[in-house]
């Protein structure tokens, strides 16, 4: 099997997965720079190939949001795929050295909080889904 068709795979299924959760995929840096003009809260998904990504951070992911308190705006970035856009979106994280996967949750485009890699590996989705919630619950509004 030919190495780059079978990471495209990879690639596309992560892809689908965020995006069918209901995030917004920030591909340039003036993406990430219009999202994080928007008011209110914005959890921003930093996306990646690993095993922790997509077995852990995604359905994470796509399954905290389904609760009483949620973020305003649900985008992500993908880490070694929209390189320029995933850079401009961790100039945002100030105080937060890169980290993939990671969640990162801001409130009028200034960082309130973030779940990094070590938050996510080593722990289930439950777990994270768990993280999640209790981060919204503090900084963002009943829906």
């Amino acid at each position: 099997m030919d190495f780059n068709l079978f990471m495209n795979d990879v690639v596309d299924a992560a892809r689908k997965d965020i995006k069918e959760a209901g995030y917004e995929e920030l591909h340039t840096p003036e993406s990430v720079d219009e999202a994080m003009k928007r008011q209110g809260s914005t959890l921003v998904m930093v996306n990646s190939t690993c095993g922790c990504a997509g077995g852990v951070a995604r359905p994470a992911a796509a399954n905290a949001i389904h609760y009483d308190k949620r973020p305003d705006h649900l985008v992500t970035v993908f880490a070694g795929q929209d390189r320029e856009a995933t850079e401009k979106a961790r100039g945002y994280f100030d105080g937060y050295p890169p980290s993939s996967p990671s969640f990162a949750l801001l409130k009028d485009g200034k960082i309130v909080t973030m779940l990094e890699r070590h938050d996510i590996e080593g722990y289930s989705a439950v777990d994270v889904i768990g993280k999640l919630q209790h981060v919204f619950d503090e900084h963002c509004e009943e829906i």
